[in-house]
């Protein structure tokens, strides 16, 4: 109960910020359509870059979501208050982590609807785009609730951003595919949590789904997940 009262305070303090509901859902689906009509006689090159951004862009933009979301909480009080309570921390991170996956599902199914039916994006398999979307998402809420803890101010936390995500966004084969670069950087690949979102994403677009590929996949995204709330919560420091 603690959990959810913890998730309904963060959730209605998210609601009521138009910024953030702006940075969630508008910014990226402005994006798209933007890509949409630059792309307008290229079709082939939207549909390829357009569903890997659907994959990529919930994770980026909740990455800051949830690390200034946490900085805020830390700032202001709020977090050192709680933490005098009878919660555990890891519980903690779990009422937050919730909120912010809510706004993720807001985010993702109007982010698809939109490519899919509004812009005319063609995939394969709707349904597993916006489950592979959804976890990108999650693992985005994940790594941002841990990152919060290394920052003092919110420049310094959205300037995390590209220390985080650019590094796996070169690495993860959205560029260039795994298989040209150096075996170093490929081993690097393998350590990162964006590669296996890119590659659950390059899965669904096909005709036919590697199920046990995917599965693989997403299996190691939520195992990302659950480490990074671990480690957030042993950030957290209990007040007396």
């Amino acid at each position: 109960m603690k959990t959810l009262a913890t998730a309904k305070r963060v959730l209605l303090q998210l609601v009521h910020d138009p910024r953030t509901l702006a940075l969630i859902v508008v910014a990226p689906c402005l994006f798209l359509t933007i890509l949409r009509y630059m792309l307008d006689t290229q079709l082939v090159t939207f549909n390829r870059i357009g569903t890997l951004m659907l994959g990529i862009f919930p994770s980026i933009l909740m990455f800051i979501i949830a690390s200034i979301a946490m900085l805020r909480e830390r700032r202001s009080g709020t977090l050192e208050r709680l933490m005098t309570l009878p919660l555990a921390k890891l519980s903690l991170l779990v009422g937050y982590g919730l909120a912010l996956a809510i706004m993720t599902i807001i985010q993702v199914l109007a982010v698809v609807v939109l490519a899919v039916f509004g812009l005319g994006l063609s995939i394969g398999h709707f349904g597993a785009l916006l489950g592979v979307a959804l976890c990108s998402g999650w693992l985005g809420v994940a790594l941002g609730l841990f990152a919060s803890a290394f920052a003092r101010s919110e420049f310094q936390a959205v300037q995390f951003m590209p220390a985080f995500v650019l590094p796996q966004l070169l690495l993860s084969g959205f560029f260039v595919p795994r298989g040209a670069m150096q075996v170093f950087l490929q081993w690097l690949s393998d350590v990162l949590p964006l590669t296996y979102v890119v590659e659950a994403i390059q899965s669904v677009v096909v005709n036919t789904i590697d199920v046990h590929k995917l599965a693989l996949d997403l299996i190691v995204i939520f195992a990302f997940i659950v480490a990074a709330l671990a480690a957030g919560a042993l950030t957290l420091k209990r007040q007396s």
